[in-house]
């Protein structure tokens, strides 16, 4: 799995357009707890080999980057959880997940080819 930092609010409008051509997906991880921890933990060891390559994945740090994530939740309209899994494609978001329900099984039947 290969994170993208996502570390500005400018950023969410160029994944938005990215979404377009292609799905993204934004972890927003609490780098201070340990059911986030265990979650990116989780999705991480699922990822490789899903089937989930042409998926782009970007990495939030809820605590060093709080404006983005606020950002996050009111441009894709879904409510703030940490940890949280949000899909995106053709600019919306069509999946959220939080804490244990954070899986790729679940997520890669939301993702359209």
């Amino acid at each position: 799995m290969n994170w993208l930092p996502l570390t500005n609010p400018e950023q969410l409008d160029e994944i938005l357009e990215e979404s377009k051509s292609t799905p993204v997906v934004i972890f927003k991880h609490s780098t201070s707890c340990s059911i986030s921890a265990t979650a990116k933990s989780r999705l991480e060891r699922q990822w490789d080999g899903a089937g989930l390559d042409n998926v782009k994945s970007y990495y939030l740090d809820l605590l060093r980057y709080r404006p983005v994530s606020r950002e996050v939740a009111e441009t894709l309209h879904v409510h703030h959880e940490s940890p949280q899994l949000l899909l995106v494609q053709d600019g919306v978001c069509t999946y959220d997940a939080s804490h244990m329900s954070i899986g790729v099984e679940a997520l890669k039947k939301k993702v359209t080819a």
